[in-house]
């Protein structure tokens, strides 16, 4: 199947958070209703695009996949559909260091199981961002969750997502595990 457009950005070869990074980048220099053909090797891209593109107003059409490819394609909206939604509720690294221990939170991890295994927070539930919508039922809602990825992007959506199912309180981990300097668990250990 031939799809027809306007742009096509190569993010072969790279890990999240790099295909959102260079989708971002191109999509500022497109014009509005162009579509964007974004080829990724990285299977959480797949996920990562579609929750990007619906907070950021854009129109994710889908995805073809060649040779292990993934061709995803998406819509530039028009400027008055743009407006990239952010979570309200932020805390800092150093604040959920504060409270990791403390039985009234969660602290969920929202990056890939793979980078989860490799390096996490040892309270930290995983749940990656592709399956929040499927998973969230997992998480007491009578609790603080805190969420948290490699550099706040993941997990500022997976925040919205939570907000929008009823969650009362949940915070978004900023600058995540990119700058985490507490205590962390890995498959190594």
């Amino acid at each position: 199947m031939d799809v027809k457009t306007d742009v096509t950005l190569d993010a072969k070869g790279t890990a999240c958070p790099m295909p959102i990074v260079k989708t971002k980048k191109s999509m500022k220099g497109m014009e509005s209703g162009q579509v964007l053909e974004v080829q990724a090797t990285d299977k959480g891209s797949t996920a990562d695009l579609q929750a990007w593109t619906k907070s950021a107003g854009h129109q994710y059409l889908g995805t073809i996949e060649e040779d292990g490819v993934l061709k995803h394609y998406v819509r530039k909206a028009n400027d008055d559909e743009t407006r990239e939604k952010k979570h309200p509720d932020v805390v800092d690294n150093e604040e959920l260091n504060a409270v990791r221990s403390n039985s009234e939170s969660i602290i969920v991890d929202v990056r890939e199981a793979a980078e989860y295994a490799f390096h996490h927070i040892p309270e930290a539930v995983s749940i990656p961002l592709g399956e929040i919508d499927d998973r969230g039922y997992e998480l007491d809602q009578s609790k603080t969750v805190y969420v948290v990825c490699r550099t706040g992007s993941r997990s500022d959506l997976a925040a919205q997502k939570l907000a929008a199912k009823g969650f009362p309180a949940v915070y978004n981990v900023v600058p995540g595990m990119s700058a985490w300097n507490g205590e962390t668990k890995s498959l190594n250990q």
